[in-house]
């Protein structure tokens, strides 16, 4: 895991580095428009990477996550060489699902505000109820157990 979880404002949140390379930018050296969703994919893989959840193990369980919904506000550009980074707030869990406010920041600016909705699907592309022990951990940032201090203990 290379983020941190740190208690924030409104719960306790995920923060991914991200280091802006030539390759992620355009011509003039401003951060393409589409790469910011990579940004937070990767910060959504190591938030769950740090949650304990692997992802390959559930695909070969039948169940995977996949972007329902985003929706993306570009308010500042970043550049080369800037040292961004993503932070993801869980804001709501259902049986299936869940929601996140990830922004990108620089310096504690935000540039980039975007809300997710991310699925557990099935092998059959059906929506699936997310495990208990899935679900505890979700909870854990939600701020309804205790999980999260054991959890992160475990990967440092």
């Amino acid at each position: 895991m290379l983020g941190r979880f740190e208690a924030g404002s409104e719960g306790t949140q995920h923060v991914f580095p991200v280091p802006v390379y030539w390759e992620d930018t355009d011509a003039g050296g401003i951060v393409y428009y589409a790469n910011y969703l990579k940004f937070t994919e990767r910060a959504r893989t190591d938030m769950l990477r740090g949650l304990g959840i692997n992802q390959q193990e559930m695909l070969e369980e039948g169940a995977n996550f996949v972007v329902r919904a985003c929706k993306i506000e570009y308010l500042k550009p970043a550049k080369m060489e800037d040292q961004l980074e993503v932070v993801t707030l869980v804001t709501s869990l259902r049986g299936a699902s869940l929601h996140m406010q990830q922004n990108i920041c620089r310096n504690g600016e935000i540039l980039v505000e975007t809300t997710v909705r991310v699925a557990c699907l099935g092998e059959d592309g059906r929506p699936q109820r997310l495990s208990s022990a899935i679900n505890d951990k979700f909870n854990a940032l939600l701020g309804y157990s205790g999980l999260l201090a054991n959890t992160s203990a475990r990967e440092e």
